[in-house]
């Protein structure tokens, strides 16, 4: 079992970064694929990025290729969002998951879940 909690949101203006970070309790993190959602008011949470076990396969939504970055420190059993050129549209709670098998972009095939960061981004 892992614990997950995220912090590093904040508010932003548009075309800002933030780092996000998931501290994971527990030895067996780097057993664990990583995956980041966000929900926005009144939406659906949607899939923004996922990291397999070792990093060496990443993937990402449409919407934020080529602007966030997700990473992994299993020795520091963390793992990370950069995100850039942020957007208002990029406003949400964003969650990060686990879960013991391959990286998938279905959040209900994730097993654990953290409580969430605050990201609000300014026009």
């Amino acid at each position: 079992q892992v614990q997950l909690v995220e912090s590093g949101g904040g508010l932003v203006q548009a075309g800002g970064s933030l780092r996000l970070s998931c501290a994971a309790s527990g030895r067996t993190f780097s057993t664990y694929t990583v995956g980041w959602f966000r929900q926005a008011p009144g939406k659906e949470r949607e899939f923004v990025a996922a990291i397999s076990v070792r990093g060496s396969n990443i993937y990402y939504a449409d919407s934020v290729k080529g602007r966030f970055t997700i990473s992994r420190d299993n020795a520091k059993n963390t793992a990370n969002l950069q995100m850039s050129s942020l957007k208002p549209e990029d406003t949400a709670v964003y969650y990060c998951a686990a879960r013991r098998a391959p990286p998938v972009t279905t959040g209900t095939l994730y097993d654990y879940w953290g409580q969430g960061t605050q990201v609000t981004v300014s026009s």
